[in-house]
């Protein structure tokens, strides 16, 4: 088994007055040589954007990009013609592909919105765009998890161009759960606490740190407090 630990508060850090960003990964002008990715995780931002204000049109080309929104609505718009509000227990995935256009605007003039903002390596390049987004039933994670994204567009969740499958969980103090791995070969898995205590293979964790582990067939997670968790099972290989 190995790891990496990202302790919330050694995250890159940047405030625009509209926008309050935490990058786990390298990112715009916070650069970390030891953060560059997790495998084909190569983002990971933890963004608040003030009320009414947003990301202007602006372009991506050949990444996955997922957002997760945590509190408030988000407003997208792109290129292909989708105008769309995500909140709180919607997924929504772009693959960019060949490129597109597209802007994200808090939709709540009296609150901030707040989201992750996930990008993934593709394992195809040059693919048609497309756009898509699903409400999930927050229920089914409860005290269990709940796959959210994988390769598949048959199963659960939304998919992506991408040997990846994503899982989400909202435990009670003192429950387990384990998550085995799809493939243990090739792929690791980034554990981000969004909410809690919990205890992952051993590993003491708190609200907004990062866990990556590899070369492991499953994880053994235990809530020290009512917690809620997003692990992300990726590739090791960039190839």
């Amino acid at each position: 088994m190995k790891k990496v630990i990202h302790k919330a508060d050694t995250r890159g850090n940047a405030d625009h007055g509209w926008l309050k960003s935490r990058h786990t990964f390298s990112f715009a002008n916070y650069y970390n040589p030891e953060r560059m990715n997790f495998g084909v995780l190569r983002v990971l931002n933890d963004d608040t954007v003030s009320e009414s204000m947003g990301f202007g049109t602006h372009p991506h080309r050949d990444m996955e990009i997922v957002s997760i929104p945590l509190e408030g609505d988000l407003k997208h718009q792109d290129n292909m013609g989708n105008e769309t509000i995500i909140k709180a227990g919607d997924i929504q995935v772009m693959s960019a592909g060949t490129g597109v256009m597209h802007s994200e605007y808090n939709n709540n003039p009296d609150q901030p919105v707040k989201f992750l903002q996930i990008w993934v390596i593709p394992n195809k390049q040059n693919v048609q765009p497309r756009y898509d987004q699903i409400t999930l039933n927050t229920a089914d994670r409860k005290n269990k998890l709940q796959q959210v994204l994988s390769p598949n567009a048959d199963d659960a969740g939304v998919w992506i161009h991408q040997n990846a499958w994503f899982n989400m969980t909202n435990l009670d103090k003192d429950k387990e759960v384990q998550y085995n791995l799809n493939d243990a070969e090739n792929n690791g898995v980034y554990a981000f606490i969004l909410k809690g205590d919990v205890t992952i293979n051993g590993e003491k964790l708190n609200e907004r740190d990062g866990l990556g582990i590899w070369d492991v067939d499953a994880l053994d997670i235990k809530a020290d407090s009512d917690t809620e968790i997003l692990l992300m099972e990726v590739p090791m290989s960039l190839n």
